[in-house]
């Protein structure tokens, strides 16, 4: 329970930091891109069940956890004003 809980944490942190890369900007910070990432590996999840790609392992998540985060990270910028 206590490793999956860190490599959640690890794979939202890897999340976060790229999702504020690909978004074209510095992110909001460690904390916010942890959450960010976090929940976008749940959104990430559900984006990739609904387009029919399966998969697993820590790639898939890092990736499903991408998409989310950079999913979160425009809607947060859209409405929350932060952006470069």
């Amino acid at each position: 329970m206590r490793n999956s809980l860190i490599g959640w944490i690890f794979i939202g942190l890897i999340a976060g930091w790229l999702a504020g890369k690909i978004s074209r900007g510095r992110g909001f910070g460690c904390l916010a891109d942890v959450i960010l990432g976090l929940i976008g590996a749940l959104l990430g999840g559900w984006i990739f069940t609904k387009l029919g790609i399966w998969g697993g392992g820590f790639l898939y998540s890092l990736a499903a956890a991408t998409v989310g985060a950079v999913v979160l990270v425009s809607v947060a910028r859209m409405f929350g004003g932060k952006g470069d």
